[in-house]
C-alpha cells in the first residue's frame, strides 16, 4: 500500500492536481481515465475526509490524501497479453502526420497504471525511434482513439501535434469512417442490413470492470447508431461488418448483444467461449487532414478469424 500526502498551492481540481501528481508517485504515465477510477474508488481524501469527485474544486493549503494499493487496484493481470514488437509488416499506413498500425489482439492501446505491460502506443514510439536514431528524444504520438484490448485491426496515431485537432474532430463528428467485422452467434436476421439505434450507458460500479447496457436516455443514457451488414454464415456463425456512426464504448458489442447476436469470445456480453473476442477494426476512411486527399486504409481479416476451431475451440460444432 502506497500512502501520499500533499499540499495544495494553488485552486485547481482534485482531477487536475492528482493528474500531476500521481504519475511522478507511480514513475509512469497515467492515463486521465485511470486517475477518475482512483477518485471515485474512494481512495482519496481531502482534508482527512474522503472524496469521490474528480471535479471537486482544491484551494491553496488544502490537504489531499491517496491511498493506492497496486496489486489490488490498478495491476490487471493478462497472462495473454501479445508479446508485440512493431515492424514495417504492421504498418499499414504512415507520412509525416499519420501512422496507422495493425494492433493485434491482447494488447492494450496505451500504457495501464502500472507501466508494466506492452501496449500499442509504446511499440510505435519504439519503431519510429529507431527508424530516426538520431532523435535524442522519443518522437511524439498522439493517442486519437482506442481499441479494446482483445479487438486487433486498424489503430490510427498522429506523429505531429499539428493534426491533432483535426483527427480528434473528424472521429467527435464521424469525419472518419470505421468498419469492423465480428464474428456472432445467434439466428441469422432476415434482413441482410439493418441499423440499430439505441441509448447505452455504464451499468457496472466504476470502481470495477467497465460493462455498458441498454440504458433509457432519461436515465443517462448515450445516443447510439451503427449499420450492420450481414457477411456470411456457417454452422451458426455469422460473420457482420459493423459501420459506426458514433463512437461509445463497446458501442458493438452492447448492441449485437441486444439483438440476441453476442460476439464470439465476447463472455461479458453473453458471448461463448474462444481463443479472443471476434472483433476486428478492419476499414477506415478519412480525408487527410493536410493534403485532403481521401485516406483508405485496410486491413485485413486475421487468419482462423472465422474457422470452427478458433470460434468455438470448446464447442461441439
Amino acid at each position: 500500500m502506497i500512502e501520499k500526502n500533499w499540499t495544495a498551492n494553488e485552486k485547481k481540481t482534485l482531477n487536475e492536481f492528482l493528474r500531476q501528481k500521481i504519475p511522478e508517485l507511480l514513475e509512469g504515465e497515467i492515463s486521465n481515465s485511470k486517475i477518475r477510477r482512483l477518485i471515485v474508488s474512494g481512495a482519496v481524501y481531502i482534508n482527512s475526509r474522503q472524496c469521490r469527485i474528480p471535479s471537486f474544486k482544491i484551494n491553496s493549503g488544502t490537504a489531499i490524501k491517496v491511498l493506492i494499493d497496486k496489486e489490488k487496484f490498478f495491476f490487471e493481470k493478462q497472462p495473454e497479453d501479445a508479446d508485440f514488437e512493431l515492424t514495417e509488416n504492421d504498418v499499414l499506413f504512415e507520412d509525416e502526420y499519420l501512422i496507422a498500425i495493425n494492433k493485434p489482439p491482447f494488447l492494450p492501446t496505451e500504457q495501464t497504471i502500472t507501466g508494466q505491460r506492452k501496449n500499442a502506443h509504446d511499440c510505435t514510439v519504439k519503431y519510429l525511434w529507431q527508424k530516426n536514431s538520431s532523435l535524442r528524444n522519443p518522437p511524439y504520438v498522439g493517442i486519437m482513439h482506442r481499441l479494446d484490448r482483445e479487438t486487433s485491426g486498424i489503430l490510427l496515431f498522429t506523429k505531429s501535434r499539428s493534426v491533432n485537432k483535426d483527427i480528434s474532430e473528424m472521429f467527435k463528428t464521424r469525419g472518419i469512417k470505421k468498419i469492423y467485422r465480428a464474428v456472432c452467434t445467434g439466428k441469422l436476421p432476415e434482413q441482410k442490413e439493418f441499423t440499430v439505434e439505441n441509448f447505452i450507458a455504464r451499468i457496472s460500479p466504476k470502481s470495477s470492470a467497465c460493462k455498458m447496457g441498454i440504458v433509457p436516455e432519461s436515465r443517462g443514457g448515450l445516443f447510439t447508431k451503427t449499420d450492420f451488414k450481414i457477411i456470411s454464415e456457417k454452422n451458426g456463425f455469422i460473420q457482420i461488418d459493423c459501420q459506426l456512426h458514433t463512437g461509445r464504448t463497446h458501442q458493438i458489442r452492447v448492441q449485437l448483444s441486444s439483438m440476441n447476436l453476442p460476439i464470439a469470445g465476447d463472455e461479458l456480453y453473453g458471448g461463448i467461449k474462444s481463443d479472443r473476442i471476434k472483433l476486428h477494426a478492419r476499414k477506415i476512411e478519412f480525408v487527410h487532414p493536410v493534403s485532403k486527399e481521401k485516406i483508405t486504409i485496410e486491413s485485413e481479416i486475421p487468419k482462423n478469424f472465422f474457422t470452427e476451431k478458433s470460434v468455438a475451440p470448446n464447442a461441439s460444432l
